[in-house]
């Protein structure tokens, strides 16, 4: 099974292609255009799996798909000091933590 079955793709409409264009997170520098929706899909999936064998059989190592990483759940964002204070105060007035609120912020 290659490494490319299990990327995050993604398909949208370009009004600039007047087409769908299909996308791939793991490899950023690749798409596709076409007329369909499935089409953009298809073609971004073939071009990746293409880009993705020629990678390893050059001895390269392709990315790992977004899929089967670990995440920590963790991570540190740097913010003004007054915007850390405003998050501060707002967690405070609904009662939970800085924490909860920030998560349920990038959540929603």
């Amino acid at each position: 099974m290659s490494a490319a079955e299990h990327y995050s793709y993604r398909v949208r409409w370009s009004a600039e292609d007047d087409a769908y264009v299909g996308t791939v997170a793991e490899m950023p520098s690749l798409s596709w255009v076409a007329d369909e929706r499935n089409g953009a899909f298809d073609g971004v999936q073939r071009l990746t799996a293409d880009v993705v064998a020629e990678m390893e059989a050059s001895g390269e190592t392709p990315p790992a798909a977004l899929a089967d990483r670990s995440f920590s759940g963790r991570f540190v964002v740097r913010i003004p000091a007054e915007v850390h204070r405003r998050l501060a105060i707002e967690a405070a007035e609904q009662n939970v933590s800085l924490n909860r609120l920030v998560s349920a912020r990038l959540a929603g």
